[in-house]
């Protein structure tokens, strides 16, 4: 067994430099190879011009439909907006487009490559999280590996669980169990645990420490979340594929969620399950070799992240210095702006995380998402970043900022209302900046909500009508009456929490604009509800949007048009009580999906581990 720090349970330290970067000032890795900076340009003219040519085709309806009288300012303002919002649409289904030619033609069997053995650790963050599902989740996939040590390529594994939980009772389970993993596995592979006694810089801190620490001993580093759960062979499929090229710094895999057992958290694991493929397919085939990182399920060679990635601090709004939250697309930028490649593999299929299980704890943790992701912003003038890296961190960026541009149209449509009975026609009498406002006549009005959820489903309806061209089956999701049940129920429920996730998006803009920092927190992943009295507190925004809305169509001053997303925000509070509704596991997923033994195997482990606590402390309290 490797000598050990006593303290910490933790290796012989191996030291490697991990230097802060400017995004002053360009940096390339002398020991990155050299890659084209064209990338896939067929893919990405399939997957741009389309969505540039239906928004452009869009923005010109619109200003002939408004040319009555002479288009204005605000007229011409408001067609800007309408394309804006319409061409991330357009991109989502181009993108799942291109997916399917991915899968239907282009799904080329990879020139066979020799993989070297490599030492990679296993590193798995925590914070304040349920040790027996972080160690249900370790024990599965430390005891998947081990079967295939025969099997595979001899690579080396380690776990590291890199503790910054500040709860003293929560951190003395994980001691215990961490001692009794090593136990266990007898030495055959290496087990450690570090606790800080600082979570300096949260989990970016906490990866940092372990690299400039430890680092040096490991060629790779699979870096995973406390929720996350791969499969002993994807984990060797991630290896192989990074030691057979030399040219790749980091490869991310596309987790599926699992764990759902609420309602909300099974609307997430069907639409992950179902939907995905074509979207991660059509993702990774135009964004190359310059692809994202999202955190976790990633292997990433570790000298590379150490020479390159090191994060300095950024000014906030209140030039503030800050850690920047959303660290990971800047990691990937950063590693591709060295020279270093960055790929998506979707093809890898056993490799899962946790979603919250309800509609407010999806809205705290979005929250924080919001905060990162607009940070980005201060970041695209930044000096060597790949053009698609840039893209990456505008397209998060975009991502919340879509919510506001949608609630002002909302407004804009409320006020338009209903021909001569508009809301704007009591200020535009006299007032040059809305003359002759086209009508929003019933056909019209249905045209137009027709035509926008029609854009927004259609990824969802190319991934259905595609199903067997991604690997999956109607008889393996439960049957067709199961399945149809199924893609009902998530729709009219994607639909209904869609116009509550816009509000609550542009409040969170809102929130960091003004400087309001929410705290980071873990991850709640139990189903129960919260009071009546926090749900009507937390979602009185929606609630008040939908009866003024309501209010407006009942005097007819409001395109009866909107009437499904006032329903939607009027029963805001509902919705979010309905989010909790516990559910029978696996209604409408695949009976027979990749990866399925690896998930039985970490459920049965956690009840392992939670049953071994609940021993323990029945014996200390003995």
């Amino acid at each position: 067994m490797d000598r050990l720090d006593q303290a910490n349970l933790m290796p012989v330290r191996a030291p490697l430099s991990r230097p802060i970067q400017d995004f002053r000032t360009p940096y390339t890795d002398d020991n990155a190879q050299t890659l084209e900076r064209r990338g896939p340009i067929m893919w990405r003219l399939l997957t741009f011009l389309p969505a540039l040519v239906t928004t452009v085709a869009l923005a010109v309806v619109f200003l002939r439909w408004f040319e009555t009288g002479g288009v204005t300012g605000t007229e011409v303002a408001l067609t800007i907006l309408v394309a804006l919002t319409f061409f991330w649409i357009a991109f989502s289904v181009s993108t799942a487009t291109v997916g399917i030619l991915v899968s239907l033609f282009s799904r080329a069997k990879q020139a066979t490559r020799t993989a070297r053995p490599m030492d990679v650790a296993i590193l798995v963050p925590v914070y304040n999280e349920d040790p027996s599902d972080v160690f249900g989740n370790a024990v599965a996939m430390l005891e998947d590996l081990q079967r295939l040590r025969h099997t595979r390529t001899a690579h080396r594994f380690s776990m590291f669980v890199l503790s910054d939980t500040r709860d003293d009772m929560i951190a003395a389970q994980e001691l215990r169990l961490v001692t009794s993993l090593r136990d266990d596995f007898g030495g055959e592979i290496g087990i450690y645990y570090r606790r800080r006694a600082e979570n300096v810089d949260h989990k970016t801190g906490n990866l940092a420490n372990w690299i400039e620490n430890w680092g040096g001993a490991h060629e790779a580093m699979l870096v995973l979340d406390a929720d996350s759960l791969m499969s002993g062979a994807a984990i060797h499929d991630l290896t192989d594929d990074m030691s057979s090229d030399p040219s790749v710094g980091l490869i991310q895999t596309v987790p599926k969620i699992i764990g759902a057992r609420s309602l909300f958290g099974w609307v997430q694991e069907f639409s992950s399950s179902v939907y995905s493929t074509l979207l991660s397919e059509g993702l990774a085939r135009w964004s190359g070799r310059e692809g994202n990182f999202w955190g976790h399920n990633a292997i990433i060679r570790t000298s590379a992240f150490a020479a390159c990635a090191g994060l300095p601090r950024v000014r906030n709004l209140r030039s503030r210095e800050t850690i920047i939250l959303s660290h990971d697309f800047v990691e990937a930028g950063l590693l591709r702006r060295a020279g270093w490649a960055v790929r998506f593999v979707p093809s890898i299929q056993e490799t899962f995380e946790e979603a919250p299980q309800t509609l407010i704890d999806y809205i705290i943790r979005d929250r924080r998402w919001c905060q990162g992701n607009l940070q980005h912003l201060r970041l695209l003038r930044s000096r060597g970043f790949h053009a698609v890296s840039r893209f990456h961190l505008f397209q998060g960026a975009v991502a919340y900022l879509m919510s506001p541009a949608w609630f002002i149209l909302l407004v804009f449509w409320a006020l338009l209302g209903n021909g001569n009975n508009s809301v704007l026609t009591y200020f535009s009498a006299e007032n040059p900046n809305f003359p002759l406002w086209p009508t929003m006549s019933g056909i019209n009005g249905i045209f137009m909500l027709l035509f926008m959820y029609g854009m927004l489903m259609a990824p969802k309806i190319m991934a259905l009508i595609s199903l067997r061209a991604t690997g999956l089956s109607v008889p393996d999701l439960g049957g067709r009456l199961r399945f149809a049940a199924a893609i009902v129920t998530e729709m009219v429920l994607s639909m209904a929490y869609a116009p509550v996730m816009m509000i609550q998006q542009t409040n969170a803009v809102l929130r960091t604009v003004i400087g309001v920092q929410d705290r980071w927190t873990p991850q709640r992943r139990d189903i129960d509800g919260y009071p009546l009295r926090v749900l009507a507190k937390f979602h009185a925004l929606e609630t008040v949007t939908g009866i003024a809305l309501a209010t407006g169509m009942a005097l007819g001053a409001v395109s009866l048009w909107l009437l499904p997303i006032a329903i939607s925000l009027v029963c805001a509070v509902p919705l979010s009580a309905l989010s909790s509704l516990p559910i029978r596991r696996g209604f409408g997923l695949s009976r027979n999906r990749a990866g399925l033994d690896i998930i039985v195997n970490a459920n049965r482990y956690r009840e392992h581990m939670r049953g071994r606590l609940d021993q323990d402390t029945k014996i200390a309290a003995e």
